[in-house]
């Protein structure tokens, strides 16, 4: 998709019944406004897992035995390869539900704010540290602002 001399392809794929998760124009909105004038080009897939793929993935990619919200996986290209792919994205819907339900929010900003996450992710950020988390943060709460979305972080 063009956007304003921008070349964005946002793949959406949904390993669970689709009901109660938003819809693919959604995801590719949420990550369009992410990736902003960062990059002009940048290809991406987004998908949609249920808690036994999600704890699957987090357990052989991270270690970690449980399912967590949105797991992020920027490419590996081997040298010289200029390719405009920046990685995969995997959101496991049933934790992103049960978060929204706990911390009071709407079920479609949460989704909204971990895909905006897990995007700048791809893009090479992290919260790896106070100052990055500050600086990561900060650029979330701004791309959600300018999509009417509350900010994810207002007890922080």
């Amino acid at each position: 998709m063009s956007r304003s001399g921008h070349e964005y392809d946002v793949c959406i794929s949904y390993g669970l019944p689709r009901a109660g998760v938003p819809a693919a124009a959604s995801f590719r909105r949420w990550a369009h406004a992410a990736l902003g004038n960062r990059v002009r080009r940048a290809d991406l897939a987004i998908r949609l897992v249920d808690e036994r793929e999600g704890l699957a993935m987090n357990r052989h990619y991270r270690g970690r035995d449980y399912a967590t919200n949105v797991l992020s996986f920027p490419a590996e290209l081997p040298e010289g390869v200029d390719l405009p792919i920046l990685g995969d994205i995997v959101i496991c819907a049933p934790v992103v539900a049960r978060e929204a339900r706990e911390q009071g929010k709407p079920r479609n900003a949460h989704y909204a704010h971990l895909t905006v996450h897990g995007v700048l992710h791809l893009l090479g950020m992290d919260h790896e540290d106070p100052r990055e988390a500050e600086a990561m943060e900060a650029l979330e709460r701004r791309i959600l602002a300018e999509l009417g979305i509350a900010d994810p972080y207002p007890d922080a």
